[in-house]
């Protein structure tokens, strides 16, 4: 699954439209303890957070993740966005929940990661 196909199917919003949606997402991630993500995530991630500081960015950029989601509506601030695009890290928000989102990429077969 692209990050195009994601967005459309957790009804999100490109908070980063200079971003390309066409990377792959490799699995799923939900969590907001940065330093456990950093130790868990991987390339082609789509980690759902609710975190909205420019660590995020950070520890997603470096483990050359698909994209990022904000659940609920959740906004990042524009320079925050702005350092993902740098980046070229997309950034999603959605309306639904995290355990909403999830459970819709695990109904799609977006596996979780593997330990």
């Amino acid at each position: 699954m692209k990050v195009s196909e994601l967005a459309l199917l957790i009804d999100a919003q490109n908070m980063t439209p200079d971003v390309t949606e066409d990377k792959e997402i490799s699995c799923g991630y939900t969590c907001d303890l940065l330093s456990w993500v950093m130790a868990h995530g991987c390339e082609g991630m789509a980690w759902v957070t609710v975190q909205t500081h420019m660590n995020v960015v950070a520890v997603a950029a470096l483990a050359e993740m698909a994209c990022v989601i904000l659940p609920e509506s959740i906004d990042m601030p524009q320079p925050i966005l702005d350092k993902a695009t740098d980046e070229g890290l997309c950034v999603l928000k959605s309306p639904l929940s995290a355990y909403t989102i999830c459970g819709r990429m695990m109904e799609k077969g977006v596996p979780e990661k593997a330990e």
